[in-house]
């Protein structure tokens, strides 16, 4: 007895029997109704669409037409402005404004209290005297 050893997923060929009476089966699947169903669902699908195409210009037309009153009161205060504080504009012009006030003021001399006699120096001369004066000390206790 000789076995022939296939690989794993082949088939031994087997001879083919054709049978003129052997189709398919028509009773099974209605290939007619199939494509009938497809056709008038896409049928169907293309004319929604359309009518509401047709919806929507109608509602463009209908509100172009209406024409909204304008309130007195609100047209007068047109330009009015927010209280504030507001919101930033722009941050970083805000914020380099900023930081150049404040260096004007740390390079600058200025009045802090004109009637108590109190001045601002810049920075740079503050230290300069204060390397020339030198610090208070403390007084020891005796």
């Amino acid at each position: 007895m000789s076995e022939l050893h296939l690989p794993h997923g082949a088939h031994a060929e087997s001879p083919r029997v054709d049978s003129p009476d052997v189709r398919h089966e028509e009773s099974d699947v209605n290939i007619r109704a199939i494509f009938g169903f497809g056709i008038g669902l896409a049928v169907a699908g293309i004319v929604i669409s359309f009518v509401v195409w047709l919806l929507f210009q109608y509602f463009e037309a209908r509100e172009s037409r209406k024409v909204t009153p304008e309130f007195p009161l609100a047209a007068q205060q047109e330009n009015r402005l927010p209280p504030e504080p507001r919101l930033q504009t722009n941050p970083r012009a805000d914020l380099a404004d900023l930081r150049a006030q404040e260096e004007n003021v740390l390079k600058t001399y200025g009045w802090i209290d004109k009637k108590a006699s109190v001045v601002r120096i810049p920075i740079e001369e503050a230290m300069k005297l204060t390397v020339q004066r030198g610090l208070p000390a403390r007084q020891e206790r005796r």
